[in-house]
């Protein structure tokens, strides 16, 4: 009666072994896929903030492009106006410097 109470002890101690070694390789199984789920949310939100920055720098891009066009509409156009008023002073101003200019080479020292 020993032996079979020492064959049976055994094979309890066999089977909570398997049952351990299952609970074991469940858990292991359900570990790894917490981490591919963890790693699948991370590259998700990767690619968003990715997408979100880019979309961020291409406005920026259009609306610094944009910008220089109406610059350089607008620095012309300020051109303009200061050749024009640059042109109409040296109109009003002309005669008085030819007049200075001859009083200037016509006087004897």
């Amino acid at each position: 009666m020993d032996s079979s109470r020492r064959q049976g002890g055994i094979q309890q101690l066999l089977a909570a072994e398997q049952e351990a070694q299952h609970i074991v390789n469940a858990a292991r199984n359900a570990k790894l896929a917490r981490l591919k789920q963890a790693k699948d949310e991370a590259e998700k939100d990767i690619a968003e903030y990715r997408a979100q920055v880019e979309a961020e720098f291409q406005k920026k891009v259009l609306e610094s492009s944009g910008d220089s066009g109406s610059n350089v509409k607008r620095l012309a156009v300020e051109t303009d106006a200061k050749i024009q008023q640059l042109q109409e002073q040296a109109a009003t101003i002309s005669h008085d410097v030819v007049q200075m200019l001859i009083h200037n080479v016509t006087a004897i020292k």
